[in-house]
């Protein structure tokens, strides 16, 4: 899996590309130009799209974090207070994935002799991709920076053990400094100030969120091809008879550190070092495997379309949005119309939470109080559309109604949904997903996806493909079980 990757960034840079990288896949397998999710998805719902083949209202997977109720606070998707956490204090697992996912069916397919494996920078997605009965899924702790994992997987592989002691990230993260891997002048499409000025980031011991932003640049990319060949030296994938899976999750999504809002020349170079570290993973799977032995298939999920906001000296219209005073205004609004209380229970990202506890106390219909604060909402400063939760269950919201309905978890979601004018910033948020305010954006933004191997021919389907069709489509090439919710049928290839 891949944030963030579009072909048309490839394609711009064909001719600084490596042959045995995006070249291969492009020319060798089956691309896929629009792999569509629909609205409303994070990397983690379309890594769940992905590996099981169904939406998130199927699945249970509405996005990385979820508000909880009783602290009131956003959290992990996949906390389960019954595990513990190896290299981290997270304690997680795949228990809120409601269905059979591909690492599932692999694992299901030789009883349970098939390896699967799976090593992101993220948490949530690191689980989805191995799934409920994967052998490991690892992650890198954005506290300690330690490859992490939890004891819901039995398997703790000597490679990663071995990584934590012998070769920490810990050890070597301050040292890391990333500067353009080509000469500035020959970046297309990149204006000249960034080229006489070009980007140099470092991640020292200082900064208390070196974590995150290593997470989210192309060195974490090369650590987790590191891992991967360590991987498949130091194992027998692929070489005993049952089928085997390698899971990775890699970005080139825009770098939201930057010190400004153009991150162009970062976008384009965490692609040409993702090439050079595909064309590393592809040529060790052939001498491990032998050509022509391995099944790969390469899926792009959409970033998130907030960024840095612009310079105020453009003068690109504007604003702040505050959660805090909006659910404080709405709260006097609600009890202006029906009696003292509180009314509204909380805030999470764009969807506010009403306390329907009371509600029903107060003998109100709720779907009329959802109405009436909807219609409130509207009306403030920054709000571009508001929808109620019945708007989306009755297929009534968006320019999408049913994908919307299809992407939207009803027990995660709240009573009302908003969202911003493109360029307001959500601003004085105890729950903000990102430590900076990010613009909020809706810009349309394409995946792509490559599937080589396994007999496929090289074609270029350029109409839109439902991301459900992946799962499906892999299980045939592999001639396997598909995942349990996947309705719809495999791409005939």
């Amino acid at each position: 899996m891949v944030e963030g990757l579009n072909d048309e960034y490839i394609t711009l840079l064909n001719d600084y590309l490596c042959d045995g990288g995006f070249r291969r896949l492009m020319r060798d397998g089956v691309t896929i130009a629009n792999l569509d999710y629909g609205p409303g998805v994070d990397p983690a719902a379309a890594t769940a799209m992905v590996f099981t083949g169904a939406a998130p209202s199927v699945n249970g997977i509405s996005g990385a974090k979820i508000y909880d109720a009783t602290t009131r606070r956003g959290q992990n998707i996949l906390t389960d207070p019954s595990t513990i956490g190896n290299f981290t204090g997270e304690t997680l697992s795949p228990k809120g994935i409601l269905v059979s996912t591909l690492g599932d069916e692999v694992r299901l397919d030789a009883a349970g002799t098939g390896w699967v494996y799976s090593a992101a920078a993220d948490p949530v997605q690191a689980i989805i991709m191995a799934g409920h009965a994967g052998n490991s899924a690892f992650w890198i702790n954005a506290d300690k920076g330690n490859w992490a994992t939890t004891t819901h997987y039995k398997d703790l592989p000597q490679t990663m053990s071995a990584r934590n002691y012998t070769r920490p990230l810990t050890a070597a993260v301050d040292t890391m400094v990333w500067t353009p891997l080509l000469d500035a002048s020959v970046y297309p499409d990149v204006p000249d100030y960034k080229r006489q000025y070009p980007f140099r980031h470092n991640f020292p011991r200082k900064d208390a969120d070196r974590y995150d932003h290593f997470k989210a640049s192309p060195k974490a990319n090369t650590e987790i091809t590191n891992v991967a060949v360590d991987y498949l030296n130091g194992m027998q994938f692929g070489q005993r008879g049952p089928v085997d899976m390698l899971a990775l999750g890699y970005t080139v999504a825009p770098y939201p550190y930057t010190r400004d809002a153009d991150n162009r020349m970062e976008t384009l170079d965490s692609y040409l070092r993702l090439d050079r570290d595909l064309d590393r993973l592809f040529r060790t799977i052939d001498r491990r495997l032998g050509a022509g032995n391995a099944l790969i298939f390469l899926a792009g999920c959409p970033p998130s379309t907030n960024g840095p906001r612009d310079d105020e000296k453009w003068g690109v219209p504007s604003g702040e949005f505050s959660p805090r005073k909006a659910t404080s205004l709405l709260n006097m609004y609600l009890m202006a119309l029906h009696g003292n209380g509180e009314w509204v229970t909380g805030y999470f990202n764009r969807n506010f939470y009403l306390n329907q506890r009371l509600i029903k106390e107060s003998k109100l219909d709720l779907a009329d109080v959802r109405a009436e604060a909807a219609e409130f909402l509207a009306r403030m400063s920054g709000v571009s559309v508001v929808y109620t939760i019945d708007d989306i269950i009755a297929s009534r919201a968006g320019d999408n109604a049913q994908a919307l309905k299809r992407n939207t978890v009803v027990p995660h979601s709240g009573d009302v949904i908003i969202s911003l004018t493109p360029g307001w910033c959500v601003v004085d948020d105890q729950n903000a997903l990102t430590a900076e305010p990010q613009a909020a954006r809706e810009a349309y933004i394409p995946s792509s996806a490559f599937i080589l191997g396994g007999g496929v021919k090289p074609q270029i389907i350029d109409t839109p493909v439902d991301a459900r069709v992946i799962a499906p489509t892999v299980s045939r090439l592999l001639r396997i079980r598909s995942p349990n919710a996947a309705s719809l049928p495999a791409l005939r290839l």
